[in-house]
This record gives C-alpha cells, sequence and structure tokens, in this order.
C-alpha cells in the first residue's frame, strides 16, 4: 500500500473516495447495494482512536462485517453513554456474538497516563487509564520504559473487558442465554498483529480464573517489547 501523502485536500479526498467506490464496484457490481440493504455484523470492536490502528483492514473484514467503537486508550466506562449505547445497540439490536476490546502497543494516550504526562483536555479521560495503573502497580515494578507502557497496555485491556461484562447490557444478555463472547486482545502496531491475552469469557464466572492467570504471568516477567 503506498503510503498517503501530507497535505491532502478536501477535494483531494473526494477524489480518493470517487476512486475507491469505483474500485470497489469494479469488482462487485452489486456490492453497495447489497452493502446498503442490510447490517448484520457479528464483531463489535471496541479500540483506540489511533489512526494506526484501523479494524476493518488489520482484520481483513470488508465494510459491513465490524460494528466499531473507538475512544482514546481503548477506555470503557460506566459512564460513559456514548460507548454503552454503542454496545447495547450491537448486542440488543444487532446481536452481535463477539465483542473484542483491542489495545495497542506504543499507545501514546497509555503512556501519557503512566507517566503523568499532561496532555490536555484528554487528562480527564486517561483517568481511568491511571486508575488501572494504580491498582496494578505491582505489575509494573519489573518492567520500565516502553515495556512499562506496553503492560499497561495489556492490564488495560484486561480491566476494560471487566468493565464491559459489568454493564447491564452483557449481563442482561447472558443471563437470558443470547450468546456473547468477549475477546482480550492487543494489536502491534510496530509488525501489525494481534495478540491473545487470554481472557476470551462467555460468562461473568469465567473472568476471575483467566484474569488471574494473566496476572501471575506478570510476576516473573521482565522487560518485553
Amino acid at each position: 500500500m503506498a503510503k498517503t501523502p501530507t497535505g491532502l485536500t478536501a477535494e483531494d479526498l473526494f477524489k480518493r473516495n470517487r476512486e475507491w467506490a469505483a474500485s470497489m464496484v469494479e469488482q462487485d457490481p452489486g456490492f453497495f447495494k447489497d452493502l446498503a440493504s442490510q447490517q448484520a455484523p457479528e464483531y463489535l470492536w471496541i479500540g483506540c482512536s489511533d489512526s494506526r490502528v484501523p479494524a476493518n483492514e488489520l482484520l481483513g473484514m470488508a465494510p459491513g462485517e465490524l460494528f466499531v467503537h473507538r475512544n482514546i486508550a481503548n477506555v470503557v466506562s460506566h459512564s460513559d453513554l456514548n460507548a454503552l449505547t454503542v454496545l447495547q445497540f450491537a448486542v440488543d439490536v444487532l446481536k452481535v456474538k463477539h465483542i473484542i476490546l483491542c489495545g495497542h502497543y506504543g499507545c501514546s494516550g497509555v503512556g501519557a497516563a503512566l507517566n503523568n504526562t499532561r496532555v490536555g483536555l484528554a487528562d480527564n479521560w486517561l483517568g481511568h487509564v491511571r486508575d488501572v495503573r494504580d491498582k496494578h502497580g505491582q505489575y509494573l515494578g519489573n518492567v520500565s520504559g516502553v515495556s512499562a507502557t506496553n503492560r499497561l497496555v495489556e492490564l488495560n485491556v484486561a480491566e476494560q473487558v471487566i468493565n464491559v461484562a459489568q454493564t447491564t447490557v452483557v449481563r442482561d444478555a447472558w443471563e437470558r442465554g443470547q450468546p456473547l463472547t468477549i475477546h482480550s486482545w492487543v494489536y502491534g502496531v510496530h509488525d501489525g498483529l494481534l495478540r491473545d491475552l487470554g481472557i476470551t469469557v462467555s460468562s461473568y464466572a469465567e473472568i476471575a480464573p483467566k484474569l488471574e492467570v494473566v496476572l501471575e504471568g506478570y510476576r516473573d516477567r521482565g522487560e518485553e517489547l
């Protein structure tokens, strides 16, 4: 893929859009007609807003196959009506079967939270990640620098899985027997690969033992990535 040049104008972007739309029709004449007639994704992606983490592309999925919610540092807060509304629509209306909570290594938001770096208004939002840092500080003691940021990226994903599982939306779905699995993934911007943290749960009771396995692994791990 050619690197996108900087300084593109709005007209340049419209031109790129027309070229993309034409290429999609060339590959499949009925693509947009079929896309407009339905939306039935099986996956909800909750990830970071970072421009280097294009959810559909890194999964090899076409438009219409992935419902997406993104924010800085992939946080799911119980007071964030934006995230909760997306979650409720995905689970109750679209009937997604999988929720993918995905962070990414080298996350600048997580790094700012780890090091108390002031970035402006976003400092208030990143307070959620600082809470994760303070809660799990014992697992950050044997790493530093980039390794510490990446460790907190993983811990933050684990905590957000718990937050998603604790919502009334997910708990109600599980109670009525709706098939719904939450996944804990991290994306490597440096190599384009996804990692599974191992906290894959289809009921609330599964979280604690699987989280403990992940945390236990941090106690003896040294510098990484």
